[in-house]
């Protein structure tokens, strides 16, 4: 079915072709539609998530890659600001001493792997409701709409979030609802030594050499390849709604490869 597959996508013209995969992906989308608007799990998470609209206006965040770089990065910083800590970031919790102030996970084989662990974290979760179906729902728990095709920068969360092939996309959107004046990037190093397609799911053979800690993904641990061009689509709607807003969205990543958005010295941001 692949390959014939295949022969018919290089027979059929671009245009046409690109055609019918959105439609394809918009019917698809449409289908996830009531469960994601009328179900009782996720109209509870779009009253929660109202809560926390404009919570935090005025104030900045620090949103946390999980990149080889968080190893250069004194994190003991953070301990009195606004975080988002995204995907198996908490596994830097017992040596900080101190938890993210939020947490977001919209990848679902990470949160089907480590939902037990998910679960667990004292604090605010923000996940994908594509996949509230691999994880026990806690009180603390919201579902977020999260989609990956119908490119566009949500500003408002209880809504359909594109993801952008990334977590760190949704994070940039989530702390654009809740009002945060400026929304600093670290640990997002936009590089991965790991190659192969985007988007191809493999199981990890060894240690992690992609993230800040070895077990990250660890031995046996199935994860996605990057898809970084997709990647930085999302990031430049970003920066444009940040800007057009009068907020500022900025990278502190120690050695990171992301162009986007304009350069900081983390440590001159205390």
């Amino acid at each position: 079915m692949t390959e014939l597959r295949q022969k018919i996508k290089h027979l059929t013209p671009a245009p046409i072709w690109r055609a019918a995969s959105e439609t394809r992906y918009a019917l698809q989308r449409l289908a996830l539609l009531p469960g994601a608007t009328f179900h009782p799990l996720r109209r509870a998470s779009i009253r929660r998530l109202a809560e926390y609209q404009d919570r935090h206006r005025g104030q900045r965040c620090f949103i946390i890659g999980n990149g080889p770089s968080l190893k250069q990065t004194d994190l003991s910083k953070l301990r009195d600001e606004k975080t988002i800590g995204m995907n198996r970031f908490y596994l830097a919790f017992p040596e900080l001493g101190f938890t993210s102030t939020y947490f977001l996970c919209v990848n679902s084989l990470v949160i089907e792997q480590s939902a037990e662990d998910i679960r667990r974290l004292p604090i605010p979760k923000f996940l994908s409701w594509r996949s509230h179906g691999l994880i026990q729902p806690t009180d603390d728990m919201m579902f977020l709409h999260t989609t990956y095709t119908g490119p566009g920068f949500a500003q408002d969360a209880r809504g359909r979030l594109w993801e952008g092939a990334t977590v760190t996309y949704v994070a940039l959107q989530l702390a654009f609802y809740m009002g945060f004046e400026q929304v600093i990037l670290i640990g997002v190093d936009h590089n991965y030594i790991t190659q192969g397609k985007p988007n191809t799911t493999i199981t990890s053979q060894g240690d992690d050499p992609n993230h800040f800690n070895a077990s990250y993904f660890g031995k046996g641990y199935r994860w996605q390849l990057p898809d970084l061009e997709t990647s930085e689509r999302g990031y430049r709607l970003a920066r444009q709604a940040y800007e057009q807003a009068g907020r500022q969205a900025l990278d502190a990543t120690v050695g990171g490869k992301l162009t986007i958005f304009p350069k900081a010295d983390y440590s001159s941001l205390f």
